[in-house]
């Protein structure tokens, strides 16, 4: 009573919280063996008290927990550090290394070797002290000594920990523990006393998982059953008081001489501190193989009970009651001593009995029938062994032993009645009702039906999709997605099985913890259901297997050999239907889900089902410790949708973790998934005869320890079905494998069986051919060979030269390779970064012995710990994936597997994004050098007008551009040596530092060149300038004089004004007397004169009212003299050349816009060579004319219509121009413009004003233009920022703002528009910009509005400013009001515009109230700024000819000057950002051919095709040119010219319902523009009308 209620009392204390924990520390307890003979005795209670201390210590020290709250689980399971197995273990490893060694099935898991304490007095275990100091020999070594206690504590016994570890386990570790212990052939907890409550807990569920296979004598067949089914005799071994002899090593002789199944007392780590395992029964099998050589001829359970039997009545009843032999080990006992009467009762019973007599020495002696005794004292053990053997073999009976029966007895508590197991029990068992409604053969086709023929003909279609044959490949293609798209409606109409809404349901109804234990038995009760039909194929199919491969080997030709494929080939189509696990349930919930989506995205309805969830689901089981089905091995095929969207889930739980990803490849039954299992602590299905299908991911969490190392978050295992299987036969699926796995990881395993020749070659080839496929597509896997079963793995020589011998077959197998992928590579390391050396490992046998009674052999676990802390040390040099990147890299990988050519196919979806965002990147980088430089520019070009810099030197700019310059370089430097893909980002680090040098480098020139003209024109205005000065002088003095004479004569305002007037008229014509008048322009005379000189005169002016009709021109025929016999065939003009000659007018107006623009004719006035250089433009551009395919020369008219028209076009924009520069050039003009200015003046001196407050307001007034123009010069490079940073459309690079154009060509439909697109992208980009930069500035809640404002406000602060420092210097100085004008001047230098120069002299000599100016300054500038203001109240206000250079030329300059080369085939444009990049021309997506005009030779028929589709054709050919009849094929079009060469085409076979929507809808507008109609083989598809608007919009969103 007394210890029940201690144990309920620390019961108590665990649910306190007072948790008992384990810290590895080893504690000294009582010998229970010595008490029980009577020395030291205890009493009961005291015996029982401290046994629970100790155990309490034990489990405190262990840091291990028995509350119910608090278990070990499977998530306890993470990769760690590599733990040193030879040196000793501190105590707080205990637990992790016995778990560690026990996952790798490594049986020495439990002979852990403990540091131990040293003392400071001695080094033993403790020390004895002899009564009697000095001494002989005699008495110092058998005198009888005291022990004295050193404090030194006796290590923790082995099975302590082991037992400790099962106490604190969930039931799922538990499992995996026995599961585990099973490999390696140890002897299995059956019965497990509770320390604390005194329970006996039976662990059914931890049977439940594994098997065991024999071979019966009797029956010579091969069974391999899950062992909680198998029926068995059983013997059980137990023992009545101490005895002498070891019970468990006499079990160990006689079941396995070689291992020790039964720890012992003799075992290395054994101590008398064993606390644990008293009172547990223990069970191990023996399993015959069906050689002579077996112990035993049938498989037998062999029960041993730890401690004395009498003490444990409970689990000796139950061994008793179902044991077919009883063995008992029994010391010498008096007829009175109370164990006899429990031998008395054994020895009435019928079963046979064994009585084994520790104290005595007599051979096996026969008692009565069925009852011996064996004598064990001083006796050989084998002889004993040997008896005992033979008496088990006579009496053994018939099976009665089967382990689901233990349950029926009472007094034990079964594990499995935890109240979630049963709820998943029966969760589970409701499925299985279900399923056992049908026949074997039935049950797939009736309840996974989504993923048998419906599936597989889906993945044929696909595959055929990215294969095209024929000559109509849209037509081809848009019959394959019609019929994958029906496969998908049936597959939705079937919808859920009742089986998979059952599973669905009662998964979703039922708490993480019930669906594990659901899941669990759901795989229990269907491997036992199939396992009969299962077994008995695996059995043929094995067999005929072996028959297959020995015809082979005598190269058989008859018709056997055919046969047995034949029958092989059957076997593995009923295997196939027998097989039914939860991959295939999954399997299934993935094309529920698949077929849902892809309903759901063609339809753009809601799916039947909400699906959502399925997904999530998955990836809960992924973090669970389940695989994820990559690929199908059943139908060869990658289910992508459903794949992606369980990572996309899998991402969502976990965050974008870091991964490192590990693959392996091998042939078939080669052992890669045990040495995963192995490596890991995985359950990767391991079964005989049928391996492994497809490929499967399993997800193991790194310790965060380990991450400091690795910096990853997670590894992906990816295991793989074996190369050449037979029932996948075939090279071609070999590859496909073999690229895709070695794509996948960032190392790949290759493992070979032994060092068959023959089969090397066969694995090399593959392997090698897949890395040399990612070295053409820049992936950069590495990988390791590993040699399974080696037989001396010690002889350093002989594995030299089996590596040399590897070398030369790896070098052999790269050349042939080679060869297949059109690759120039000599050796393995040309294609990886390999080292014979450290890159190849040889692992011994699996098994230490022969099975089935073999355990893993020491040795490989040890060359798997060693093959795994390399790999760990080699994921040191790997970024490796995120989960995103990883789910990209799959798609990415099967995308290009799809197509013949993989290199020629695969897109890297992670180096495009990289790449993307660098280019977002550079985008910024160069908006701040371009922005730098509109500063610095305005900023010098106010010097330049204010005459305060005559010279820019190239140095200056630099030195201006310094700061920004290194600010770009180090922002460069940090993103390419700090971002997270900075190994991929290193190929372009070069190309984009050189691009910015040359960016910078541009912009200087540029900014020098337009400043330098600025200064020119300047000098050229000089004169005009001057006179100017000199009239604005002569004005002041005269107003000033008038004022003073007329001041005292009291004139009204009227009669003031009056009186100005009639003189101003004379001042102005005295002054501009002089002056010659601008003369008028005569631009039709230049224009003929200058065209003349350049074509005959008659023709020009013969043309000159004919040029109007040059812009509506359908057909350039008429315009040009055809070349070449062919032509007499066919007269008309090619439909490319037709849209070539529209260009040709397009860009040569463009160009003449551009000429205009840049001519300053409205400050330096109009020029007759500035119709020349147009004149001389147009004429360059039809000479520079290239034909495209036919041979023709532009006609005389067409060239002098083309002069004209863009000759009279610039010369309106000229005269207009001109007009400005008379207004602000002309002196009448100019001076009655100044007018009010200076009868203002007047007005001031004559009513006594101040001249300080005159010349104030005057400057003001002057001031009023300046800051206008310079807050709208300011005001341009600020909205473009804005613009950069607010608007979708140019946040990013180019590409991004071609996705903001194509969605507004498809939002307004309008058909020129798009044509424009089509052929003169660059000029359809600047309108776009225009357009979007006028609707900024001139929209609604324009913030460009504010902008200007903001900018008149600081501008007028500056002024203020330098008023303020004028005033401040020349009181300091004691200037005068020249020296405040010139300080004040220069203080506006880089501000504004201004000029001083008329208001310097005699005219402000009388000015000394300084303070006064200032504040009149501060007064009179108040209204001007509020004027403007005023005057810009609402955005229609905004002048756009007021901006110097206005925000849509900043745009365009920044996001135009790139790479603007057109597709030859359907002129789609190249994205790169640099204008003469090196590599190849790309586009994310091309377009339907016969959008430009493309025709099928030979007819007036449209083009159908994509050019990215044809290029997937084996077959299709195209003529490169139409007048000509040499083809090339599509997929080898780089051959085809210059053209063609330095384009990057990736087939794509996707729908790009985009430009399908396009070519729909404007079909008769395309027919009608060209000419041309959409017929014969240009006939568009139906299914193009499905593609609706908003999905070519949401299309854009993936592409761009």
């Amino acid at each position: 009573m007394e210890t029940q209620a201690l144990g309920q009392e620390l019961g108590q204390k665990g649910k306190h919280g007072n948790i008992l924990h384990l810290q590895h520390d080893c504690k000294q307890r009582e010998d229970s063996e010595k008490r029980e003979l009577g020395k030291e005795p205890y009493q009961y209670e005291d015996k029982d008290q401290i046994k629970l201390e100790s155990i309490e210590k034990l489990f405190s020290k262990l840091k291990l927990s028995l509350e119910n709250s608090y278990k070990l689980s499977r998530d306890f399971l993470q990769v760690t550090p590599p733990l040193q197995r030879h040196e000793p273990c501190n105590e707080k490893n205990l637990v992790q290394t016995y778990i560690q060694g026990l996952l790798m099935a490594d049986y020495r898991a439990r002979y852990i070797t403990m540091e131990e304490e040293t003392s400071e007095v001695l080094n033993t275990k403790g020390a004895m002290v002899c009564d009697v100091q000095g001494g002989n020999a005699f008495e110092n070594i058998f005198k009888r000594s005291v022990h004295v206690d050193t404090g030194k504590r006796q290590p923790i016994h082995p099975m302590d920990i082991q037992m400790a570890v099962f106490l604190c386990a969930d039931n799922f570790l538990r499992q995996l523990m026995v599961t585990k212990l099973s490999e390696c052939q140890y002897a299995l907890p059956l019965l497990v006393p509770n320390i604390f409550t005194k329970e006996i807990e039976f662990p059914l569920w931890t049977f439940r998982q594994f098997k065991k296979s024999w071979k019966s004598h009797k029956e010579n067949i091969s069974k391999n059953q899950t062992i909680y089914k198998a029926e068995t005799p059983m013997v059980a071994f137990f023992r009545f008081s101490a005895v002498s002899s070891s019970k468990s090593e006499l079990m160990n002789n006689l079941i396995n001489e070689r291992h020790e199944t039964f720890f012992h007392r003799h075992c290395r780590g054994s101590s008398k501190s064993r606390l644990l395992m008293d009172g547990v029964v223990e069970i191990a099998w023996y399993c015959p193989s069906g050689e002579k050589t077996d112990k035993f001829s049938d498989c037998i359970a062999f029960c041993n009970l730890h401690g004395d039997a009498q003490a444990n009545d409970t689990q000796l009843q139950i061994l008793t009651d179902m044991s077919s032999i009883n063995v008992v080990l029994l010391p010498n006992l008096d007829r009175s001593d109370t164990s006899m009467k429990i031998v008395e009762e054994l020895y009435n019973s019928t079963k046979p009995l064994i009585c084994l007599l520790t104290e005595d020495d007599t051979d096996v002696f026969k008692m009565k029938e069925g009852k011996y005794t064996i004598g064990l004292k001083e006796r050989n053990r084998s002889d004993i062994s040997e008896e005992l053997r033979r008496t088990i073999n006579e009496f053994i009976s018939k099976p009665v032993f089967k382990l689901e029966k233990l349950a029926e007895h009472s007094g034990i508590k079964l594990d499995e009645n935890d109240d979630k197991c049963k709820r998943g029990k029966e969760a589970a068992e409701k499925m299985m009702r279900l399923l056992e409604t049908r026949e074997m053969s039935e049950i797939k086709e009736t309840f996974l039906p989504c993923q048998g023929k419906l599936w597989q003909e889906w993945c044929l279609k696909n595959k055929e999709l990215h294969r095209p044959q024929g000559n109509n490949i849209e037509m081809h293609n848009c019959t394959k997605q019609t019929e994958m798209y029906s496969i998908r409606e049936q597959q939705k109409k079937i919808g859920l099985s009742d089986f998979s809404k059952l599973f669905i349901e009662k998964l979703n109804s039922i708490d993480a913890a019930e669906k594990k234990y659901c899941l669990k038995w759901l795989g229990i009760l269907l491997d036992e259901y199939t396992s009969k039909d299962l077994c008995r194929l695996h059995h043929e199919y094995y067999e005929t297997w072996s028959k297959v491969l020995d015809l082979k080997k005598e190269h058989d030709k008859s018709m056997q050999l055919a046969t047995e494929l034949s029958q092989l080939e059957k076997l593995s189509k009923k295997l196939n239907v027998a097989s039914f696990g939860l991959e295939h349930i999954l399997r299934e919930i993935g094309q529920i889900y698949e077929s849902q989506i892809s309903v759901r995205k063609k339809k753009g309805t809601e799916c039947d089902l909400d699906v959502r969830s399925l997904p999530r689901f998955a990836a809960e089981l992924i973090i669970s410790g389940y695989p994820l089905e990559l690929m199908d091995g059943d139908a060869a095929h990658v289910p992508l949708i459903w794949v992606q969207a369980v990572l996309d889930e899998l991402n969502k739980m976990l965050g974008d973790q870091k991964v490192f990803v590990l693959s392996i490849l091998g042939i078939q039954s080669t052992g890669k998934s045990t040495m995963l299992n192995a490596m890991f602590g995985l359950q990767f299905a391991v079964s005989a005869g049928k391996c492994t299908r497809g490929a499967f991911m399993q997800l193991v969490k790194v310790s965060e320890e380990l991450k400091t190392q690795i910096n990853f978050d997670y590894i992906i295992v990816v295991d793989t079905e074996g190369l050449h299987a037979l029932e996948l036969a075939g090279r071609h699926h070999d590859n496909e494998m073999a690229t895709f796995v070695v794509g996948l990881g960032n190392m790949t395993l290759i493992n070979i069986f032994g060092e068959n020749p023959a089969e090397m070659q066969d694995i090399l080839q593959i392997v090698v051919q897949a890395f040399l496929r990612m070295k053409k597509v820049r992936l950069n896997p590495s990988c390791m060979f590993v040699h399974q079963n080696v037989g001396d793995i010690t002889a350093g020589e002989k594995n030299m030269v089996g590596k040399r011998r590897l070398q030369e077959k790896l070098d052999e197998m790269t050349q042939l390779a080679a060869k297949e992928e059109v690759c120039g590579a000599e050796c393995f390391s040309d294609v990886i970064g390999f080292d014979i050396k450290t890159d190849v490992r040889y692992f011994a046998q699996l098994w230490e012995g022969n099975p089935p009674m073999a355990p893993p052999n020491p040795g490989y676990i040890e060359n798997v710990q060693e093959l795994k802390n390399t790999i760990l040390s080699r994921a040191l040099q790997y970024s490796g994936f995120t989960l995103t990147q990883f789910k990209d890299r799959i798609g990415d990988l099967w995308n290009a597997l799809l197509n013949e050519n993989f290199v020629f196919s695969f897109k890297n979806t992670l180096e495009i994004a990289t790449y993307r965002k660098l280019e977002e990147e550079y985008a910024k980088w160069t908006w701040s050098l371009r922005s730098a430089m509109l500063e610095i520019e305005d900023k010098l070009h106010n010097r330049i007008n204010n005459k305060q810099l005559h010279t820019v030197e190239r140095r200056h700019l630099e030195d201006e551009m310094v700061e920004t310059n290194e600010e770009v370089k180090r922002s460069m430097k940090f993103y390419f040596e700090e971002h997270k893909e900075k190994e991929m980002l290193i190929q372009w680090r070069s190309k984009f530092q050189e691009k910015i040098e040359h960016l910078h480098w541009g912009l200087v020139t540029d900014a020098k060149r337009k400043l330098e003209n600025i200064i020119y024109q300047k000098k050229a205005l000089t004169k005009l300038d001057g006179e100017k000065t000199l009239y604005e002088r002569k004005l002041l003095e005269k107003s000033k004089e008038l004022a003073f004479r007329l001041k005292q004569k009291g004139f009204d305002e009227n009669e003031l004004m009056e009186q100005f007037g009639k003189l101003w008229k004379m001042w102005v014509s005295d002054l501009a007397g002089d002056v010659q008048p601008f003369e008028e322009l005569n631009l039709k005379s230049d224009i003929i004169t200058i065209i003349s000189e350049i074509h005959e005169k008659a023709l020009v002016l013969d043309r000159l009212n004919k040029d109007e009709y040059i812009h509506k021109i359908t057909d350039f025929t008429t315009c040009v003299n055809l070349i070449g016999k062919s032509w007499k065939k066919r007269p008309d003009l090619p439909p490319e050349e037709q849209e070539s000659i529209k260009q040709l007018v397009h860009s040569t107006f463009h160009e003449t816009w551009k000429q205009v623009k840049s001519k300053l004719v409205a400050r330096t006035g109009y020029n007759p060579s500035y119709i020349q250089e147009i004149a001389q433009l147009v004429k360059m551009n039809v000479g520079n004319h290239k034909c495209k395919k036919a041979q023709y020369e532009f006609k005389k008219e067409f060239t002098v219509d083309l002069t004209i028209s863009a000759c009279k076009w610039a010369g309106e924009e000229f005269a207009k121009l001109h007009q400005v520069f008379r207004n602000n050039n002309d002196p009448l003009t100019y001076l009655e413009s100044k007018k009010p200015e200076y009868y203002s003046v007047f007005q001031g001196f004559c009513k006594g004003a101040e001249s300080a407050a005159i010349f104030g307001a005057l400057i003001c007034s002057e001031l009023k233009k300046p800051i206008l123009q310079s807050a709208y010069n300011k005001a341009a490079k600020d909205i473009a920022g804005e613009m950069r940073t607010n608007i979708p459309a140019f946040k990013g690079n180019r590409s991004n703002l071609e996705k903001h154009i194509l969605k507004t060509l498809a939002e307004e439909e309008d058909f020129q528009k798009f044509i424009k697109y089509i052929h003169l992208p660059k000029n359809h980009f600047e309108d776009f910009i225009k357009a979007e930069v006028k609707a900024y500035i001139t929209g609604e809640n324009s913030p460009a509005l504010a902008i200007i404002n903001e900018n008149i406000k600081n501008k007028g602060q500056c002024v203020i400013k330098a008023a303020e420092n004028a005033t401040t210097e020349v009181s300091r100085k004691h200037g005068d009001a020249n020296m405040w004008l010139e300080i004040f001047s220069d203080c506006l230098k880089d501000e504004l515009e201004y000029n001083k120069e008329h208001l310097t002299g005699n005219c402000c000599q009388d000015i000394t109230d300084f303070e006064l100016l200032k504040e009149v300054v501060k007064k009179e500038l108040q209204p001007i700024t509020e004027e403007s203001n005023k005057y810009l109240s609402k955005p229609s206000d905004i002048e756009m000819n007021m901006f110097r250079e206005p925000p849509d030329d900043i745009l365009i300059e920044h996001f135009c000057q790139c790479c603007w080369v057109q597709c030859p085939f359907c002129k789609v444009v190249c994205v790169n950002t640099m204008e003469d990049h090196h590599g190849d021309h790309i586009a994310p997506f091309h377009r339907n051919c016969g959008m430009r005009g493309m025709l099928y030779k030979g007819t007036d028929n449209l083009c159908l095709e994509f050019c990215t589709s044809s290029v997937a054709s084996e077959t299709q050919k195209f003529y490169p040119d139409s007048q000509k009849d040499d083809t090339v094929l599509w997929k080898e079009y780089r051959t085809a010219g210059p053209d063609y060469e330095k384009w990057s085409i990736t087939p794509d076979v996707s729908e790009l319902p985009y430009w399908k929507w396009f070519v729909y809808l404007f079909k008769n507008d395309l027919e009608k523009y060209y000419n041309k109609t959409f017929s014969g083989y240009g006939t568009i598809p139906k299914e193009w009308r499905d593609c609706t608007k908003k999905q070519a919009l949401e299309s854009l969103e993936k592409y761009l």
